[in-house]
């Protein structure tokens, strides 16, 4: 499958705020932090028109009290990757949620996930962690590191451009392909983030 990076797209914030506004309705009771992150949050960067969110909840001992809520406002959940993300619940919101009834639920190991319609029908990812992990810090830095480091951003973009030529298995392929990439970049983010708040 292509992976389609565009360019940026100023209605990137103001879809968020929509889809953050959706999500203080349905997590309300776990005090959700909500935060816009990856590629779409950061101006001039180009990107896949999907939109990331970081979910802070207070405990991870609530993680799965976010699932049935999610469920029931037609969110499709990877359940799948939970053994390899144990603190991370993850999430698909579609572009028109009457496509729901097109796909399951749950993805669980056991099932094969259709990625390419799924991909062609995505309007955002909702990652659910414990708000202050190391995880949420890590995508809260990386997003602040290239806000302030132009360089990084555009090496970033280049990359994502050329991958986005290739054929992919599905999305998680194309990110094994930026993987070392961000390995290191966040490695530097998240110092000099945590010595700025110092």
């Amino acid at each position: 499958m292509k992976i389609e990076v565009v360019a940026y797209n100023p209605e990137w914030p103001v879809i968020f705020n929509h889809i953050k506004n959706d999500l203080k309705t349905i997590l309300g009771e776990l005090n959700p932090k909500i935060e816009h992150v990856g590629s779409t949050s950061v101006p001039n960067l180009a990107a896949k028109p999907i939109i990331d969110i970081a979910v802070g909840i207070d405990s991870a001992d609530d993680l799965d009290r976010t699932v049935e809520p999610m469920i029931q406002n037609r969110y499709i959940y990877y359940e799948t990757y939970n053994a390899m993300m144990p603190y991370r619940r993850f999430f698909v919101g579609l572009k028109n949620k009457e496509d729901h009834v097109k796909f399951k639920n749950v993805y669980t190991q056991d099932d094969p996930i259709p990625h390419e319609s799924i991909h062609l029908n995505k309007q955002c990812h909702v990652h659910i962690w414990e708000f202050k992990s190391p995880e949420w810090h890590r995508h809260i830095a990386f997003r602040d590191y290239l806000l302030e480091h132009p360089e990084v951003r555009k090496q970033y973009e280049a990359l994502k451009k050329a991958l986005s030529l290739n054929n992919w298995k599905d999305g998680n392929e194309y990110n094994d392909g930026k993987n070392s990439f961000i390995k290191r970049e966040e490695e530097k983010a998240v110092k000099w983030w945590r010595d700025k708040k110092i």
